[in-house]
């Protein structure tokens, strides 16, 4: 075996059955479900699972995981005799024509191939939406009615909305696959051949030919092929950082029957497939390959269960709304304009006039103008934006998960404090801790380099000058400590002595193994290392522990100077009979900018949940500093106990969740978005933050995260520092206010003008605008709006999250749509009584008048909708929104006086009519500002 990238092991678990018949574990699978699961309780989960529509909750684990858990379990708990007769097996290894028969009837040993979506599949997505369908229907009845130049533009739109959705789709399904590549490496695996004689042979195979129930064999480096119940160990040690984010290495051994009650990652018989030995050696039976494994069910969601996007189901809804709408409304107006002109065709060009008007058709450009423009704005901000939606979604987070390491601290070791055996601050242990520090040349670790940096800053002057070093037992995982040997001339100069002596520094247990005294703190004699003062040590460290501290003890040894010391190859026996000197405590310290950061998260209604594989006690020490509340905390080991409605109250209430392993992230995702109705946002930067990074609502990672982890995340923040993404959550609500904004006024708009074209042709013997009239009216206002991205937003807009309410649409255009039609008829009633211009003679002024009205009524609307205040008042919008106010208005107003009037059939107006139209906007602001007032007064927010 060697060294290969972590396989991508995310792709879809599907109950199949078992690769070879295996009744063993059949019945063990069978057993452990039976014995959890009465048939009331099989009854009542079909049930739940059923009415749940297939939703993901994360209050529990599914079937597959249950399957794993309990395979996993019996295994564990079983000696090796009959963890061969689970798996069919021999301690010779599997016969050659077996192993081929397993690997024909299992399978190459990786997951299952998902069947990524072609490139065309992606495309056809991106083009079936409602409002894509809408315009190209009307684009093509256009150039069938002679309308070409309505119809061209529609298609432009239709074109932009759908390559950017597809660019965006398709580049996050190359990412995936990219996660899906597996990369070869050859394992060593013990083999049995011979017909009547058989004999053992160690053979080096492909990973992807490793089958269940080959034994194999491993070393240093080596990367585990499957899920391994191991057989023989030697000091094995193993980094699971591949599934569980943290550093720290784990010890494994072979010689050991495990409980129920061992979390799954700590059995100390099981290796899992993707982490690798980091010292030792041993040999293992594969019990579980591909999709199988632990890793392979642990990624099986990635991909598949997005979170649901309230913003594009509600943009749906909307959409099915205005063509339930728009067929009512033009086949009415078609019948009535018909019954009047006796014109079918004209009647027709006509409907399809007022069903272009009543389209949204600027929603793709705005909404993904004002995406653009927030990514560019978070680019300068330090922020890559992977997928423009996320901005959205930032604007609508209200709970942002994320680890405790480099993103709450520095990342780096910072020493607290050297100790005695009593607990006493004593310079002794610092001095020798220092010397080992100063003299280590094998590996230097941080730890280190809090020591000597500690010694520098605080003023010691130990003088290492003085010593010499003579030679170094370097660290390593069995023996987790380091010697150094050192001598220096004796104080007693006349004598020409030396003194040498032995450092050792090194994890506590380690350490105090090797000790058989201890100093005495008052006599500084060394006195015998008993029972009880080992515990009162272990106890003192349980409360440093407590405290979020890290320790590491240090010992000495005085050598003899006549016997010169040469390295042996039991460096073990040699580190023996030492003293104790005490210890050495550190911490990894919180960013100063960490605290003010979360305060300002929470300023803007962002709550900040820690999620971490450390120790509870850790990152308790850690948030306290930076001020996140600590009064409920749980760890990952008693979320497992903890039935589906009390998983879902622990993590609703709880701030701190330690020891999680990648699943149990995944599961407090769901769990936050599902019932607790949460827009999440992640922060990670591991291979195990994949998972949760997938499920959220928003994935951030890191510049210098693992690819996988970057591949997954929608942002990537070229810094590590939360204080960017308070500038990413103010981009978010800043762009999904604007993109509110477009939605409701133009929905206000459209029905509102649809509705008075609806009343003014019932009332009128013609139409009221010409369809070349009322496509210009609509594109001029259409081409108003594009400046909407560039418009600001309220301070108190932007102070909390902002969410798509489903309810919520649909009364705001109930009270804000009427008004707009009020007042395009009390135009007519005036058109119709003061100026006589309800005959068809009249029809050229009817159609100039309404034309200018219905512009100019579209453009305040802006204005009105855009903020709560009162509009011009209170109130000012962007500069590029004023110039797009007055350039269309006075386009719109200059039109009948040019001889493009004359082309569409337009008259110059009398003065007294725009005298009019200024008291009927003026009652339309003051009428709308009303309405508003109460509208917010009832449903405490305007957009």
């Amino acid at each position: 075996m060697g060294w290969f990238k972590i396989p991508s092991i995310f792709t879809s678990y599907k109950h199949t059955p078992l690769p070879y018949y295996n009744p063993a574990r059949q019945n063990l699978v069978n057993k452990s479900e039976t014995q959890k699961d009465g048939a009331a309780n099989k009854v009542f989960r079909f049930l739940r699972r059923l009415m749940s529509g297939g939703k993901i909750d994360g209050g529990s684990r599914t079937e597959a995981e249950e399957k794993l858990y309990a395979w996993l379990y019996a295994l564990a708990q079983s000696d090796k005799d009959m963890v061969f007769e689970y798996v069919r097996s021999t301690e010779r290894g599997l016969s050659f024509a077996e192993a081929e028969r397993r690997l024909k009837e299992n399978g190459p040993n990786v997951p299952i191939d998902y069947s990524f979506p072609s490139w065309w599949h992606i495309l056809w997505n991106a083009f079936f939406h409602p409002f894509n369908i809408i315009l190209i229907v009307l684009s093509v009845i256009s150039y069938f009615t002679s309308d070409s130049p309505n119809g061209c533009i529609m298609l432009v739109l239709v074109f932009i909305s759908v390559s950017l959705r597809f660019y965006q789709e398709y580049g996050s399904s190359k990412a995936a696959m990219k996660l899906s590549e597996f990369v070869r490496c050859p394992v060593k695996v013990q083999r049995c051949a011979g017909r009547v004689y058989q004999t053992e042979l160690v053979v080096q195979i492909d990973q992807r030919d490793v089958v269940p129930g080959d034994i194999v064999i491993f070393e240093p480096g080596d990367l585990f092929p499957g899920d391994v119940r191991l057989l023989s160990s030697k000091h094995l040690v193993v980094s699971q950082s591949s599934l569980t984010g943290e550093s720290w290495t784990t010890e494994k051994t072979a010689d050991i029957r495990e409980d129920q009650s061992t979390p799954l990652l700590d059995l100390k018989n099981i290796c899992f497939m993707g982490t690798n030995v980091v010292s030792g050696g041993g040999t293992g039976l594969v019990v579980s390959t591909g999709s199988k494994t632990y890793m392979s069910t642990m990624f099986s969601n990635i991909g598949k269960k997005q979170p649901p996007n309230d913003f594009e189901d509600g943009v749906r809804r909307i959409s099915y709304v205005l063509v339930a709408v728009m067929l009512v409304a033009v086949t009415v107006i078609v019948v009535i304009d018909y019954t009047t002109s006796h014109d079918l065709t004209a009647s027709f060009l006509f409907g399809i006039s007022v069903a272009s008007a009543l389209t949204p058709q600027m929603l793709p450009l705005i909404v993904n103008t004002s995406l653009a423009k927030g990514a560019l704005a978070m680019a300068k901000d330090r922020c890559i934006i992977k997928s423009l939606s996320a901005i959205r979604d930032m604007g609508s987070m209200d709970i942002l998960c994320f680890d405790k390491t480099g993103t709450l601290t520095m990342n780096r070791a910072i020493m607290v404090n050297h100790l005695d055996s009593l607990g006493l601050s004593k310079e002794k242990v610092l001095q020798f801790a220092f010397l080992s520090s100063y003299f280590k040349t094998d590996q230097k670790y941080p730890l280190d380099d809090a020591i000597l940096a500690h010694v520098y800053t605080n003023g010691y002057r130990f003088q290492p000058s003085k010593w010499q070093k003579l030679d170094e037992i370097p660290f390593d995982f069995i023996r987790r400590r380091v010697s150094i040997i050192m001598e220096r001339e004796a104080e007693d100069k006349s004598r020409h002595s030396f003194e040498r002596v032995m450092v050792t520094k090194g994890a506590l247990e380690e350490v105090m193994k090797i000790c058989s005294s201890i100093e005495d703190v008052d006599s500084g004699t060394n006195i015998t290392f008993t029972s009880e003062r080992y515990q009162r040590i272990l106890n003192m460290v349980e409360e440093i522990s407590n405290e979020g501290l890290g320790v590491i003890g240090v010992a000495i040894k005085s050598l003899d100077t006549e016997t010169s010391y040469q390295r042996k190859d039991n460096d073990e026996t040699f580190e023996s009979d030492m003293v104790f000197l005490g210890l050495i405590t550190f911490f990894d310290p919180p960013k100063d900018s960490a605290k003010q950061a979360l305060w300002r998260l929470a300023e803007k209604g962002v709550k900040a949940k820690v999620l971490t594989g450390d120790s509870l006690s850790l990152a308790i020490r850690v948030c306290k500093e930076v001020g996140i509340r600590t009064t409920h905390v749980v760890t990952g080991p008693e979320l497992e106990l903890l039935n589906q409605e009390s998983f879902h109250e622990t993590v609703k209430r709880a701030t701190v969740l330690a020891r999680l392993t990648p699943t149990q992230k995944l599961r407090v995702v769901q769990s936050l978005q599902t019932v607790g109705n949460h827009i999440v946002g992640f922060l990670g930067d591991g291979v195990n933050d994949s998972l949760a990074l997938d499920a959220a609502n928003v994935g951030i990672s890191v510049d210098s995260a693992a690819s996988v982890a970057k591949d997954f995340a929608d942002i990537i923040l070229l810094e590590k520092d939360l204080n960017v993404l308070i500038a990413g959550v103010e981009h978010g609500r800043l762009t999904f206010g604007n993109t509110m904004k477009y939605i409701k006024m133009s929905v206000i708009a459209n029905l509102g003008s649809v509705l008075s074209i609806l009343i003014a042709t019932v009332c009128l013997k013609y139409e009221p605008l010409t369809p070349r009239q009322l496509l210009t009216q609509n594109f001029l206002y259409s081409v108003g709006q594009i400046a909407i991205p560039w418009d600001k937003m309220e301070e108190d807009a932007v102070k909390v999250p902002q969410k798509w309410s489903q309810k919520g649409l649909p009364m705001f255009i109930l009270w804000n749509g009427p008004v707009c039609t009020i007042f395009d008829v009390s135009a007519l009633l005036f058109l119709w009584f003061y100026y006589k211009a309800d005959g068809v003679d009249d029809s050229m002024f009817f159609h100039s008048a309404w034309f200018i009205e219905g512009l100019l009524m579209q453009t305040l609307i802006i204005h009105l909708i855009r903020t709560e205040k009162i509009p011009f008042i209170q109130d000012l919008a962007s500069w590029p929104v004023l110039c797009s106010t007055v350039l269309i208005s006075a386009i719109g107003i200059a039109i009948p006086f040019t001889p493009i009037g004359d082309v569409m059939g337009f008259v110059e107006l009398p003065l007294s009519y725009f005298g009019f139209l200024l008291v009927l906007f003026i009652g339309y602001l003051f009428v709308g500002q009303v309405v508003k007032r109460i509208y917010i007064m009832i449903y405490k927010r305007w957009l």
